[in-house]
């Protein structure tokens, strides 16, 4: 049983997961770690899901070396058999959000200080609980899921990378790539549908959506690359943060006065009115732009997307 592996994505951050490959035998030897006490290995793009599996049961902490999309698919994995109570995760930050790296506190550290720094700090940090929902009973929620003109943003950011239009791979390159996808696509509408749940206090409601902006569901206080259209969001406290966006300007502020203390916090309670749910059913156009951890899932869940709770796991945190 080792006390740690490493599950390194070689392509996030524009290469740097294979740069943090070889400088880790340097650093673990320096904190006094036997080479039989811990294990680095680049995910593999065909079975990552079995890859995932073995080495949570090989291991006490599981840590992921990728963006938002590497971890989401090691909490998915960790949502069959018993890993939630056995496994802790943690993350070194790496990817084009890089959300909840910044909800965990682990992300300005890694940006500010390094590697070296983070990886010293992430292996003594204490854990912190962390709730996992499920779409459609398949996929784990980890940050946030939407459907709308984000969506379709981050979709078009998608394609073009794989067809090669972005010509960097670089975090920098990636983010003004998709401020180039939002003015493209500024004028996309969803296609209609329902957003259907019961809040906090047992209140049930359905929205028709025809003609919205997005609909954004959070479980964390950060969304896009750090925004916070979520009013009291809280990783573990068995609740979701829902917003509608019926238009433009509600979007634009939502993500730009988000995070200002008191200017945010009365614009998200009075304007966006996010709600908090234990659950909810979206019915929406089976063609519609979807997004979940900033991964494209268009095509993929169908016209009808349920969200419940699924378990909580302990996820390594570093204090303010």
């Amino acid at each position: 049983m080792y006390k740690f592996v490493f599950l390194i994505n070689p392509i996030s951050g524009g290469g740097q997961g294979k740069v943090i490959y070889q400088f880790l035998p340097e650093i673990m030897e320096s904190m006094d770690y036997a080479k039989d006490e811990w294990k680095a290995e680049f995910t593999r793009s065909e079975g990552m899901d079995l890859q995932i599996r073995e080495a949570l049961s090989s291991t006490e902490t599981l840590i992921a070396v990728g963006g938002d999309g590497t971890v989401t698919a090691v909490l998915t994995a960790m949502l069959s058999g018993t890993f939630s109570d056995k496994v802790k995760i943690g993350l070194i930050p790496l990817g084009t959000g890089n959300d909840l790296a910044r909800v965990l506190k682990l992300y300005k550290p890694f940006v500010d200080r390094g590697l070296l720094f983070l990886v010293r700090r992430l292996l003594c940090a204490k854990t912190r609980p962390f709730d996992i929902w499920t779409v459609n009973g398949k996929y784990a929620l980890a940050n946030y899921f939407s459907g709308g003109i984000d969506a379709r943003i981050a979709h078009d950011f998608n394609r073009d990378r794989a067809n090669g239009v972005i010509s960097s791979s670089s975090v920098i390159a990636n983010k003004l790539h998709y401020v180039r996808r939002f003015f493209a696509d500024r004028n996309y509408r969803l296609k209609g549908g329902t957003l259907g749940f019961c809040d906090s206090d047992g209140n049930c409601e359905s929205v028709d959506l025809s003609g919205h902006r997005t609909v954004i569901v959070g479980n964390i206080p950060s969304f896009a690359s750090g925004a916070n259209p979520f009013y009291k969001s809280d990783m573990a406290d068995g609740f979701l943060e829902v917003v509608d966006v019926p238009s433009m300007p509600k979007f634009l502020m939502a993500i730009a006065i988000g995070n200002i203390p008191l200017f945010g916090f009365i614009y998200k309670k009075y304007f966006l009115k996010s709600k908090k749910v234990r659950s909810l059913k979206l019915v929406l156009d089976p063609t519609e732009f979807l997004q979940l951890d900033g991964e494209d899932m268009s095509g993929k869940l169908g016209g009808d997307v349920t969200i419940e709770y699924a378990s909580r796991v302990q996820l390594l945190a570093l204090e303010d």
